[in-house]
């Protein structure tokens, strides 16, 4: 990270130089006993919106703290317009899946509960958290939207109709289905510039939802492989592709 700055927070308040930014009492917990850090010393702030900037610890106490904005060091810039909709599992596996997609550059996570779904309650506060916490990681510039849970019915009328859905479907549909990458790289470049990846639940979609998702103009069917991938390992897998064939992988952090 430029300037040695090891920490990176992300807030909600808008950045600009000599701004003064009060963090939360969780932020503040964390540099002042989890980091040991003290007045004076650097921090890296962003919010999605204005860049990164580089601020200081003017106070800090067991519960709160203020810090000082004094330059910015990165500019805001375009990032993957990637939406992920995933049938929610188990809670580890859940997390894991949030996390990795951010690093990725998933723009929003959309849980959708689907016939064959094993869990019946998602925690969105904790997927955010998570998402907070791996873009920080990640020097990633945004954090990604986190949606409430749908039903699949609800998803598809809420789907934007110029957004292409690509449908992993593991059955491989007889064959008929074009792997992932070929499906891509052939696709116009409305799939490269904005996309959304639905997977489904562990026991895979019910045929009567894999037939209506087909059936739709906007949804591309494609097939992840010879292997049967974990839900987890199949949504991470179609995102790593997508960068490949069309995202931002040729572009370096800084």
């Amino acid at each position: 990270m430029k300037d040695g700055i090891e920490t990176r927070l992300y807030v909600r308040t808008p950045l600009s130089e000599a701004d003064a930014v009060e963090l939360d009492s969780a932020q503040a917990h964390y540099l002042r006993s989890v980091l040991r850090l003290g007045p004076g010393e650097g921090v890296a702030l962003f919010n999605g919106r204005d860049g990164e900037w580089l601020a200081r610890i003017e106070a800090i106490a067991k519960n709160r703290a203020t810090l000082r904005v004094e330059r910015r060091t990165r500019e805001q810039r375009p990032e993957p317009d990637l939406w992920l909709a995933f049938a929610p599992i188990k809670r580890a596996r859940i997390d894991f899946t949030a996390q990795k997609a951010t690093e990725l550059g998933a723009s929003l996570l959309w849980p959708v509960m689907t016939r064959r779904t094993m869990v019946d309650r998602v925690n969105t506060d904790r997927l955010a958290a998570n998402a907070v916490e791996a873009a920080e990681q990640s020097e990633r510039l945004t954090v990604p939207e986190v949606r409430e849970p749908v039903a699949l019915d609800r998803l598809i009328e809420a789907w934007p109709s110029d957004r292409p859905m690509v449908l992993c479907d593991e059955s491989g549909a007889g064959g008929s289905v074009p792997g992932i990458a070929e499906a891509l790289a052939a696709a116009g470049p409305t799939i490269r510039e904005r996309v959304g990846f639905v997977i489904g639940p562990e026991g895979g979609f019910a045929q009567e939802e894999l037939d209506r998702l087909r059936s739709l103009p906007f949804v591309t069917a494609v097939g992840l492989g010879p292997r049967l991938l974990r839900a987890d390992t199949a949504a991470l897998a179609a995102i790593a592709v997508w960068q490949a064939v069309a995202g931002d992988w040729r572009t370096s952090t800084h």
